[in-house]
């Protein structure tokens, strides 16, 4: 028989289908530069390879018949499925694998990682395994088909048999230790939280027990106030009990409870930011000066809530929760315009308060922050400067708010309905100020300051009034007047009595209602020509006392009680804070 080649026979074998392993047809096309391993001897043969490449391309046929069919053992077909179903994983978990047995190739014994001449990689005993099958001739590649023999197989020489994972270890260590600090801080926040939800119970239920009996005690009282004076029988004395020199302060806030008081204003240090200073009631030492989130800007107004934690908003646009325990402010709540004023929900202290600068007033619970409950119109745009919330003799929330057209009463349960004025609409004058005593709202003392280019008060003004018209020093403010708002009855209050003082020309003042005695009180406010603190009885608006006086004016005012009857009034001017224990 002539002899003829591969190439000149034009012969192809048929393609092998690896559907698990490549997931589409491989075709293996064994041409003449893969079979011809040793030409040198096939030319000095002659006619007899005829014969051999009859009986190799035989061999090959069956090889690759036993291969798909499954007879090389437990390997083969096995082996290549086990490679597809396997294969995607090995690689994501970065685990070097035989492709015949699956097992881990090792750096050195039976199972050692070898290569062939076509490149591919196994264990060297699955190798050997695979020429024993075939007789230990040769065998052909179980990837790719190429033939080769025993002394075709290399040993891979390395010291460890493993893709470096030290990125992934760094990564997944980085992110198990981010995940326990993140714990501690939600185990810490809860342990916070639940304190201080507990403390503001325990406050909330003692404010409603004693919210029924106080409101009938003023109620009683108002009732005949108009035709009696207090009595002259019980005295009010404020002593001094503490004195401090505060630089750049302009608002705070008294937590009598605890016995500390807040202040915020500007640093003395160069960059003047924001903070809040923490002082012992009765201590001239020992201030503790908290920086403010950048974006905090100045604070307009500052409240306590029971449970140690106090809330403040400022004209960066926020209404912020500042912990007493921790010094830090732990929630903040986005505003649409600067806020002007807030105020804790005199029954649930998880409802506070905004006053903003466009006149809105808006409802958070601070245990939702993300957006408002409810946002309610008011009757401007002038900015609320003062909130108070009270309940009325129904037993219904209400809050209390002061603007530039006057003192207003909002409805918290009807969230769609507009606040109505409490006293009629005046052109003339500028509301600046409202007092009150929470959570009763039966007696309130509003103050006005005339309009620029107002007409004089009226020349027929009563005696009364005109004999406590204070003089007026220059650059002492403008001469305003301060109005009694009483309960007539459950659903209408009206105008009382007034008197004037000097108030001043551009702040909105504090004022203060502070209860003593048998349901009587009296009216405090920073009187400009004084540089001090102005106390006024009441109904009567007869003048009590004048404080010690400061050498500037009157920044702010704050009256607090503690839960044991300790009663507490703070000012501040830019010199100084005081503050005076009331008996």
């Amino acid at each position: 028989m002539p002899s003829r080649s591969r190439l000149a026979r034009g012969r192809t074998l048929h393609p092998v289908v690896l559907d698990d392993f490549f997931r589409d047809v491989v075709e293996i096309d064994y041409g003449e530069e893969d079979q011809e391993e040793e030409p040198g001897e096939d030319e000095s043969e002659g006619s007899s390879d005829d014969d051999e490449d009859d009986d190799e391309d035989e061999e090959e046929e069956r090889e690759r018949e036993e291969f798909a069919a499954g007879d090389c053992g437990p390997s083969a077909q096995a082996r290549v499925s086990s490679v597809a179903a396997a294969g995607g994983s090995a690689e994501r978990t970065n685990m070097p694998t035989c492709p015949v047995c699956m097992e881990p190739w090792t750096s050195q014994g039976p199972h050692r990682i070898s290569c062939i001449p076509c490149g591919h990689v196994y264990g060297r005993s699955c190798l050997e395994r695979w020429l024993t099958q075939r007789g230990n001739r040769s065998a052909t590649c179980p990837q790719c088909g190429k033939r080769f023999k025993d002394k075709d197989i290399i040993n891979l020489y390395a010291p460890e048999v493993a893709i470096p994972k030290n990125e992934l270890e760094k990564e997944i260590s980085y992110l198990r230790e981010r995940n326990d600090s993140l714990e501690k801080k939600v185990l810490h926040h809860d342990k916070l939280f639940e304190e201080m939800t507990k403390r503001q119970i325990d406050m909330e239920q003692r404010i409603i027990d004693a919210v029924s009996s106080k409101r009938q005690k003023v109620a009683d009282h108002l009732d005949g106030a108009a035709h009696l004076e207090p009595s002259t029988s019980t005295t009010v004395n404020f002593s001094l009990q503490n004195e401090l020199f505060l630089d750049g302060a302009r608002v705070i806030s008294i937590d009598a409870s605890n016995q500390i008081i807040l202040a915020s204003g500007r640093a003395s240090s160069v960059g003047a930011e924001h903070v809040l200073t923490k002082i012992s009631m009765f201590s001239t030492h020992g201030a503790l000066k908290i920086h403010l989130p950048p974006d905090t800007k100045a604070v307009r107004d500052m409240c306590i809530l029971p449970g140690g934690s106090a809330i403040f908003t400022s004209l960066g646009k926020r209404l912020s929760l500042f912990s007493m325990t921790t010094d830090s402010v732990v929630l903040q709540c986005d505003l649409p315009v600067p806020g002007w004023s807030c105020s804790a929900d005199v029954l649930s202290s998880r409802h506070i308060y905004a006053g903003l600068q466009n006149g809105m007033l808006l409802v958070f619970d601070i245990r939702q922050t993300a957006r408002p409950l409810h946002s309610m119109m008011g009757l401007s745009t002038q900015p609320i400067h003062t909130l108070h919330s009270v309940i009325d003799n129904n037993g219904c929330r209400k809050i209390l708010s002061a603007s530039a057209v006057g003192p207003c009463m909002w409805d918290t349960d009807d969230h769609q309905s507009r606040p109505h004025l409490l006293t009629g609409m005046d052109n003339q004058h500028v509301c600046i100020s409202l007092a009150c005593a929470p959570p009763s709202s039966d007696l309130l003392v509003a103050s006005f300051r005339p309009k620029v280019g107002a007409a004089s008060e009226d020349g027929n003004t009563s005696q009364v009034y005109l004999s406590q018209t204070p003089s007026r020093p220059v650059g002492s403010g403008k001469l305003g007047h301060h109005s009694l708002i009483r309960r007539t009855s459950n659903a209408s209050l009206a105008e009382g009595a007034t008197c004037y003082g000097n108030v001043s020309e551009v702040r909105m003042s504090k004022s203060a209602i502070i209860p003593y005695g048998d349901s009587q009180h009296l009216f405090a406010y920073g009187d400009e020509s004084l540089r001090g603190v102005r106390t006024w009885q009441l109904p009567s608006f007869a003048i009590h006392a004048d404080l010690c006086s400061h050498r500037q004016p009157i920044l702010d005012l704050r009256y607090a009680e503690s839960p044991g009857g300790g009663r507490y009034l703070g000012c501040l001017s830019e010199e100084k804070l005081q503050v005076f224990r009331i008996t």
